[in-house]
């Protein structure tokens, strides 16, 4: 039989909750954390008290001020977030060593030897409870699932919210996952659960009861062997994931929904993605860049190039691709910038000749000055009209580094 292996934390609500425990005047009251203080923007995060009136993730604000009258929206200040992110792995820590941290939001822990009885885990979870509370703050709440494998146990840490703690044991399988829907399992998302559908796979019953040999031919691959096995909470082995693309996304304020503004945003997104993609020591050959408008209209173009981390390289990609830009009579709503087909910069090939060598001095001396100095200490007059836009963000895969990434 299986051991209890693994205990999942999932923080509840975190945004919101960091602001409660911030503010005490917003504790008990319904709080939307928003990006930018306008009603076409959408909630990044809400509090419990928030979603009980259905105000959610991805809400557009005016919908959510409708649903919710007393609704209170705060402006997000993610250097809190990770400062608190650091402060909870440090207060489980102490209880518990963190095998992995998920996301900004979760964590998980390893059991062994006595830690593994069901008794002794349970004893655990209620010790990093009491512990976050004490040591970082009574409303930084968590759920806690424990389980054989880290699909079950964050599977568990799912089933009750907020403040929730869940075992599941092999004897409870597969029956306590049957009041599941399709899109509460990990790894089924909207596609995914359409595909399921189309295969014949309506619930978590017929999940649990479709073979190996269907579900791999439904996620076309291996990953469909391993949700296999992670229903049935064996151990499935996790191939180290590399980094694919490097890049931000912003919702315009108010202020820059103009193709000018719009574009020297952009260009300040470029600027800090390249800025990243020289400290995780890689190169970019290829690169994306989307405006969203209102009214659902969309422009995007993409191109590719010598791999490169030349930030006055990526520059001229975007003059090219914007001059090739055909007019859309619309208001910029969103832009993103995406650099792909990433390799090591140590498989750059070395240069016969001095040409190139210039750039990389330059890049160099910029970063450098912005590290030891305030962002934007030099930066490239492209994105002089957007300083003040796109201040470090927080996605909920990818932590920044404040030393890399902040505005301060």
């Amino acid at each position: 039989m299986n051991p209890l292996r693994y205990l999942f934390i999932d923080f509840n609500a975190y945004f919101a909750s960091v602001e409660q425990q911030l503010d005490p005047k917003l504790r008990g009251k319904p709080v939307a954390v928003v990006p930018t203080e306008a009603d076409t923007t959408s909630c990044i995060a809400a509090s419990y008290e928030a979603k009980k009136f259905g105000v959610k993730t991805g809400t557009l604000v005016r919908d959510a001020k409708r649903m919710c009258p007393g609704l209170i929206c705060v402006h997000a200040r993610h250097l809190h977030y990770i400062e608190y992110h650091h402060k909870l792995i440090e207060a489980v820590d102490s209880c518990l060593p963190v095998l992995k941290v998920m996301s900004i939001d979760e964590m998980v822990c390893e059991l062994t030897g006595s830690q593994q009885q069901r008794e002794k885990a349970l004893a655990l979870a209620h010790q990093i409870k009491s512990t976050i509370a004490k040591n970082v703050g009574e409303y930084l709440r968590c759920s806690i699932g424990i389980a054989p494998n880290i699909f079950l146990s964050k599977t568990g840490s799912d089933l009750q919210k907020p403040n929730g703690l869940v075992v599941i044991e092999p004897k409870d399988l597969p029956q306590c996952l049957f009041k599941l829907e399709l899109r509460d399992i990990y790894g089924v998302g909207h596609r995914m659960e359409q595909r399921l559908r189309a295969s014949g796979i309506n619930s978590v019953q017929d999940l649990w009861n479709a073979d190996k040999t269907q579900l791999h031919k439904v996620w076309g691959g291996i990953e469909g062997e391993r949700m296999y096995d992670n229903l049935r909470g064996e151990f499935v082995y996790s191939p180290p994931t590399h980094k694919s693309t490097v890049g931000h996304s912003h919702v315009l304020a108010p202020e820059y929904r103009t193709e000018e503004k719009a574009y020297a945003v952009l260009h300040r997104l470029l600027q800090k993605a390249a800025y990243r993609l020289r400290s995780y020591e890689l190169l970019a050959g290829a690169m994306y860049v989307k405006i969203k408008y209102f009214n659902n209209a969309r422009w995007s173009d993409e191109m590719n190039f010598t791999a490169t981390n030349d930030t006055v390289h990526f520059i001229n990609a975007l003059a090219t691709m914007w001059k090739r830009k055909q007019p859309v009579h619309q208001t910029p709503l969103k832009v993103a910038i995406t650099l792909f087909k990433l390799s090591e910069e140590k498989t750059k090939p070395l240069q016969l000749f001095p040409f190139g060598r210039s750039s990389e001095a330059l890049n160099k001396a910029v970063d450098k000055l912005n590290s030891m100095y305030k962002k934007n200490t030099v930066y490239y007059g492209g994105a002089h009209e957007a300083l003040d836009s796109a201040p470090m963000r927080i996605a909920f895969t990818h932590i920044p580094d404040p030393e890399i990434e902040g505005d301060e």
